[in-house]
């Protein structure tokens, strides 16, 4: 019989119950003595009127509280639609039939370490707790109607849909499902649509069997399934769409120990939850594939295997999601908004490799999403495509030391995402390619000691990082950790992109024999490019009209196995200038360019790096590298002509010798004096036959005869009196032509009018 208690004095009619042994409810066949009809725990407190209608009798002045104790409850519970003014506690109690409480207005219900064959609460409204401690509700799968599954798409009519129905229920207390275990398979382990609680729902340890299901469900405290397991494989094993969380809402390691886990999805897209999402330790699984409808296979953006999906989730604090969280299914959370930071460090994820396109194998799936804090990835573990397209993290992206495994394929895109502070991957491995095209960052990009292998073959999107159009507003740094250098096997692309300070590939390791391009950087903007290389980049090195302010290389970076294309690349000056009287250094730079080029002529590299050695002030060195590219051409327009070549390689080698093509003219002036040289002495040898004009008489001097003959304009009135005939006409003829080009060229030098441009 049950005791009732009235301003806290329990009234008895038990006998002697407390002699026996307590009730065990998990046993199916209880004693005689325990056997107890479910009505007669209220039949007491009410009494029929002539018309049948229940009627209650009067209210105490305080508030009773009915409590059972081991029984073992048969029929029914009638408390539907009643309003029932007590607290309902049931302990140690088995029931042959679900308790119906629909619609039922009570003061709180209770039920620790009791078995039930569920509990039908639709529409209740509780002024009080509603608690079930330690319980077990199992459903007689003989009371669910035929063909309720556990299946998305499905649905249910009245009756035994779930193992607890609080459907539209109204508690003004708290929801505690502490420790109890609630099996529906085929169905709902709970339905709590639209239920509206003013405390907390606490389900700490619970086990659930079924869909835990809660759309549209509202708590003013926490949601906390702390040390939780849920079951419900292919189907949801918790289902929240739309719910409003006054606190936390908590999926993770329980005080005990417990690892909360769910065999199944947690769906709780378009959630309000108004401090922190945390799912640390958790352990998920998706449950196996599942297809909303056949379309959905052909959707680019459907994550098949997905345990975890919360888009347009609203998360005003914290989404912590790190602490050895393990999930085999996509974490999604599309459009969300998180105020506080984003945490997977730690953790792992792993999702099935697509066989074939499109690829659904993304282990994170957070597009559109915003963080108002940092997103901190540190030490994490994916198998499968970490996707973050249009993201926009208000404070630092950090993946150091992180292990992603997506071969062949993207394994982490973050295109046109919006990063305030550093973004980093320091340490970290990563088997795919990282797609930041686009992105913007306002501190750095880290990428010291990566190392990037097995990245996509396509010719589009090739290399291990592709970085174009990025905007970078400090450094971007893809150099040596300590002794680890910066590895990128599939090479760099970053066509297009600006960044404010520095480029650094200080000791990196670019590219291999299995691509063409080890480094894409045409049109790069930066103050200062760092390329000195570990080793030669295995590959083709393109740096068309980049531009930089100052460039830092070795030779290894120039001795790119594939060459360099440097058309249109402007640099105003080397990190370690080339000194006035260094010439060792020039030869060796300008055996580098040449090297670079494959044997190639391109005027333009000549033209730059002259021009930075004349910013420079060191006008000498320019003038020679401008004449090694005149060398270069001349060699190539003679390869060029095949016949005609041995003329245009004898032109070079005139010009070269005797004006430096027209950047030394005062070579002249030394060619001048060894004409006159070898003028005088043939002439001192074989001189003229006779005076023209024997009047006049006029001593002959070889030399001023020479210097008369080799200076134009001039007459020193030699070379008009002697008649010359034979050998001597044809040297003096040769003498008068090399004095106009040789002497114009030495006045043209000295007075700096000679300038080549072309």
């Amino acid at each position: 019989m049950p005791s009732v208690r009235t301003g806290g004095t329990a009234v008895s009619d038990a006998g002697d119950d407390d002699a026996r042994e307590p009730l065990d409810p998990h046993d199916p066949n209880p004693p005689e003595w325990a056997y107890q009809p479910a009505d007669d725990v209220v039949r007491r407190l009410i009494e029929p009127d002539s018309g049948g209608v229940l009627r209650w009798r009067k209210r105490p002045a305080s508030s009773p509280v009915v409590e059972v104790k081991d029984r073992f409850l048969t029929g029914v519970l009638p408390l539907r639609a009643a309003e029932f003014p007590y607290l309902l506690r049931f302990e140690r109690c088995r029931f042959e039939r679900p308790p119906d409480v629909r619609q039922a207005k009570i003061l709180g219900l209770i039920f620790e370490d009791c078995w039930l064959p569920g509990l039908m609460a639709r529409n209740l409204n509780s002024s009080n707790d509603v608690r079930l401690i330690n319980t077990t509700v199992r459903v007689d799968e003989s009371e669910t109607r035929q063909g309720d599954t556990n299946r998305i798409g499905d649905t249910t009519g009245d009756g035994l849909d779930a193992a607890v129905n609080l459907a539209d229920a109204d508690i003004h207390g708290s929801l505690v499902l502490t420790g109890s275990t609630l099996e529906h398979p085929r169905s709902k382990a709970i339905r709590a649509d639209r239920l509206s609680i003013e405390g907390a729902l606490l389900a700490y340890r619970l086990t659930a069997v079924g869909e835990v299901r809660m759309p549209g469900m509202r708590t003013s405290g926490n949601v906390n399934f702390s040390g939780a397991r849920l079951t419900n494989p292919g189907g949801y094993a918790f289902n929240g769409n739309g719910l409003q969380a006054g606190g936390n809402l908590l999926f993770r390691t329980d005080v005990t120990g417990q690892v909360f886990r769910s065999n199944g999805r947690l769906f709780f897209p378009s959630a309000r939850i108004d401090s922190d999402l945390v799912l640390r330790g958790a352990k998920l699984d998706s449950g196996g594939e599942m297809f909303l409808e056949p379309t959905d296979q052909d959707d680019a953006h459907f994550d098949p295997s997905a345990a975890l999906i919360a888009d347009r989730v609203r998360v005003d604090g914290n989404v912590e999601l790190d602490k050895n969280m393990h999930s085999a299914g996509t974490v999604r959370m599309l459009s969300a908004h998180i105020g506080g930071s984003l945490r997977l460090s730690n953790s792992t994820v792993t999702v099935p490799r697509g066989t074939e396109p499109p690829w659904h194998d993304r282990a994170l799936h957070f597009d559109g999403t915003e963080v108002r804090g940092d997103l901190d990835a540190r030490s994490l573990r994916i198998a499968g495509q970490a996707r973050m397209a249009d993201m926009v993290v208000r404070g630092s992206f950090a993946f150091a030391n992180a292990t992603l495994s997506h071969p062949m394929r993207d394994v982490l895109t973050a295109r046109r995402s919006k990063i305030g502070g550093n973004l980093s991957l320091a340490r970290s491995e990563a088997q795919g390619t990282l797609q930041l095209q686009g992105i913007e960052v306002g501190g750095n990009v880290d990428l010291r000691g990566c190392q990037l292998t097995s990245a996509r073959r396509d010719r589009a999107r090739g290399s291990s990082v592709d970085l174009r159009t990025a905007r970078i507003g400090r450094d971007l740094i893809c150099a040596m950790n300590r002794r680890v250098p910066f590895y990128a096997q599939g090479g760099v692309s970053m066509d297009g992109a600006e960044v404010t300070r520095r480029v650094n590939f200080g000791g990196a390791v670019l590219g291999s024999p299995l691509v063409d391009t080890a480094l894409h950087a045409p049109d790069v903007r930066t103050q200062e490019l760092i390329l000195s290389t570990g080793e030669p980049p295995r590959g083709k090195i393109n740096l068309r009209q980049a531009s930089c302010s100052s460039l830092a290389d070795n030779e290894s970076f120039w001795a790119a196995r594939g060459g360099i294309d440097l058309e249109d690349f402007r640099y105003d000056a080397l990190d370690e200038p080339v000194e006035l009287k260094d010439d060792d250094e020039l030869r060796k730079r300008l055996h580098w360019l040449r090297q670079a080029m494959r044997g190639r002529y391109r005027p333009g590299p000549y033209d730059q790096f002259a021009a930075m050695l004349r910013a420079s002030g060191n006008e000498e060195h320019a003038a020679t590298a401008l004449i090694k590219k005149q060398q270069e051409r001349y060699s190539a327009l003679a390869r060029g002509y095949r016949v005609l070549g041995p003329g245009v390689r004898l032109w070079s080698v005139l010009q070269r010798y005797m004006v430096g093509y027209g950047y030394r003219p005062t070579r002249a002036l030394v060619w001048l004096l060894l004409c006159l040289i070898g003028g005088s002495v043939w002439f001192g040898v074989q001189p003229p036959l006779q005076e023209i004009n024997a009047d006049d008489t006029l001593v002959w001097n070889p030399v001023l005869y020479t210097v008369d003959l080799l200076v134009p304009i001039v007459d020193f009135g030699n070379k008009n009196r002697w008649l010359t005939e034979g050998v001597n006409q044809w040297i003096s003829t040769g003498l008068i032509a090399t004095g106009w080009i040789l002497a114009t060229t030495v006045a043209a030098g000295v007075t700096r009018m000679l300038r080549r441009n072309t």
